[in-house]
């Protein structure tokens, strides 16, 4: 399809991690090794909870969901990424660059959302103890995670849609081992002004929302500490809280990084390095919560 003298592009090409052919099974062979790591762990996580009657509690419920949004997260780009290892065939179709960035939208979304909910359960537990069963009711949590899963759909919806009513013309390799937004922007030959906007819209009320819901209850669980009488469990308290806080900061920060700049500034190389760190914080995230 051609727009005046440029041709709309309708396929793609992932140049992935390295261009070079004696890196490919290497980078295959350590990709494999992580995927599976990681598809064992949060498998092996999910299964644990749902058949031990003991984690059957709010918080469990909570981080079983977050392992299979982090299995999912992996489970959209990293099949692509091993094909391409061992293929000469590095091309993607429009409507499987979508696809990615659609599944992978509505992943990190809901996280966002997950991990604030996630947040206000810490809250009751340590704020309210004596009332927390009643609290976390079984439909508030229920409520909380269907909240989340909607929450990233319909961000997701509209951060493809919006990413996909521009047109790409010119060379159609994408310097990226999936399709992501900020390298597609790279290649739009329309306006990014709008499109600039609304992105920053949906993912800074996203992002800034579930943060400031996660500093509020910190803040509160910081002074509930503080009451500790014991030193060893003030110190302890305050080790898992933190350990938390920085894998949750990790994740949201690699996002704003990505998606909150203008196209200008785009960096591919460094939105690699930060696209790797969203699933890791997330993981991360997820055993500390386990602590």
């Amino acid at each position: 399809m051609e727009i005046g003298n440029s041709t709309i592009l309708t396929e793609f090409i992932l140049v992935g991690f390295s261009a070079h052919p004696q890196w490919q099974l290497t980078l295959f062979g350590i990709f494999l090794v992580l995927y599976l790591m990681t598809l064992s762990g949060n498998m092996t996580l999910v299964i644990l909870i749902g058949i031990d009657s003991r984690l059957h509690t709010p918080m469990y419920f909570f981080i079983g969901n977050l392992s299979f949004l982090d299995f999912w997260y992996t489970s959209v780009y990293t099949p692509k990424i091993l094909a391409n290892c061992i293929s000469e065939d590095k091309c993607i179709s429009l409507a499987g660059c979508g696809a990615q960035l659609f599944f992978s939208c509505v992943v990190a979304y809901t996280e966002c959302y997950l991990l604030a909910a996630m947040e206000y359960d810490r809250y009751a537990a340590i704020c309210n103890p004596l009332l927390y069963s009643s609290i976390m009711s079984s439909s508030l949590c229920t409520g909380l995670i269907a909240g989340s899963y909607l929450g990233g759909l319909l961000n997701a919806i509209a951060h493809t849609a919006n990413t996909f009513r521009l047109s790409f013309c010119g060379k159609n390799i994408i310097d990226h081992f999936f399709c992501d937004a900020p390298p597609l922007v790279k290649m739009s030959c329309t306006d990014t002004h709008v499109y600039e906007k609304v992105l920053l819209g949906v993912v800074g009320f996203t992002v800034l929302f579930s943060i400031l819901a996660i500093l509020i209850s910190y803040c509160n669980i910081l002074l509930a500490i503080l009451r500790i009488r014991s030193a060893l469990e003030r110190r302890k308290a305050f080790s898992t809280c933190a350990s938390h806080l920085i894998s949750v900061m990790l994740f949201y920060g690699s996002l704003l990084f990505m998606y909150s700049r203008p196209s200008s500034t785009y960096s591919l190389e460094r939105d690699k390095v930060a696209a790797l760190t969203t699933p890791w914080s997330v993981h991360c995230s997820t055993l500390s919560s386990t602590a």
